[in-house]
């Protein structure tokens, strides 16, 4: 079997560090990822939003013989209920108003490659018996034909809800769901593994540095801040938070003062003082005034010499700012 780019035996794997953690929990999804590869059976991946389903899903693709051929993600959230059909199995000239071509659905479209249904669970009833019978028969039939076409692609589906209590609430077919649950993979959200942060942490920094981003190392008190929260968004949540962080701290180490962990622009922290919120808010200023201190500080409604003399202060005891120095810019439009 013509394999791709298959990982080494060791989970710290330099090229897919960033998709498993070091957790014992994200290592035996790394076995099953690994394994599960090799096969052509359908897999169905659990989790919250944010987990990282459709990495996984394209990770396997990655290492599967199937890897010179397309990887279709499908958001099926996403697709209108009038339009789900002919998304995902094309249709014929003059099937409906509009179709004056034929047009080649997102199943026919993965060829020999794998097609990724993300939330399929919101799929109608009527959408998930057509896609039990393209499971069963490989066949599908473009809106509009009356001939079905074979399909060859492997069929990987995704949900952040548990698809076993959809079928007793009858919201989802329990033959459908037999039939994806061949293999299953279970994400756990991040905070039932905050032994990976450190790790995200680090690739999500070296991905974001590679954009230019003089800023390369993390404080001890900001990294204790990012294992206390709890990340209702899990990982795509902590890589938000760490792009936000680098684009925003004006120092070479991200500090907790940097880190906006909740919706509101908290900080996660319970314990936040005044200092740190003043300190939060005149660092967003002077970064939005692209450095322009006199428009920071009128933004803020405070004094140039009110400001200059925060910045000091916070460049003596290292919170990211340098001592400011020379003449001040002239104002911006």
């Amino acid at each position: 079997m013509n394999l791709g780019a298959q990982p080494s035996d060791s989970i710290q794997c330099q090229k897919w560090r960033a998709v498993f953690g070091s957790s014992a929990a994200m290592q035996e999804i790394y076995q099953l990822v690994k394994k599960f590869a090799n096969y052509e059976f359908p897999v169905l991946i659990l989790g919250e939003t944010g987990t990282g389903k459709e990495l996984i899903a394209r990770t396997m693709h990655i290492w599967s013989a199937r890897h010179t051929e397309p990887f279709i993600p499908v958001d099926c959230a996403a697709l209108a209920p009038t339009l789900i059909e002919s998304e995902l199995f094309g249709y014929e000239r003059g099937a409906f108003t509009g179709a004056d071509r034929p047009r080649m659905g997102l199943l026919e479209s993965a060829n020999l490659g794998t097609i990724f249904l993300d939330e399929v669970d919101s799929l109608t009833l009527e959408m998930q018996a057509r896609l039990l019978r393209v499971l069963q028969e490989r066949e599908i039939r473009p809106v509009g034909s009356t001939s079905s076409r074979t399909i060859k692609g492997r069929i990987i589906a995704a949900s952040n809800q548990d698809l076993a209590h959809e079928v007793r609430e009858n919201a989802f077919r329990q033959d459908l769901y037999f039939r994806l649950d061949v293999g299953r993979i279970r994400i756990p959200p991040l905070r039932d593994r905050k032994e990976d942060i450190p790790l995200l942490v680090d690739c999500f920094m070296e991905k974001y540095c590679e954009m230019n981003i003089a800023i390369h190392s993390m404080s001890q008190d900001a990294m204790r801040l990012l294992k206390k929260y709890d990340w209702p968004g899990n990982v795509r949540e902590l890589e938000n938070a760490i792009e936000r962080a680098l684009a925003t701290s004006l120092g070479p180490t991200i500090q907790p003062q940097d880190l906006v962990l909740d919706t509101n622009g908290n900080l996660a922290d319970e314990n936040v003082t005044l200092c740190e919120l003043e300190h939060r808010a005149i660092l967003n200023a002077v970064t939005t005034a692209s450095g322009n201190k006199l428009a920071a500080a009128r933004s803020l409604g405070i004094g140039k010499t009110t400001l200059y003399r925060k910045l000091k202060q916070y460049a003596k005891e290292d919170r990211g700012f340098s001592s400011p120095t020379g003449q001040e810019p002239e104002q911006r439009n």
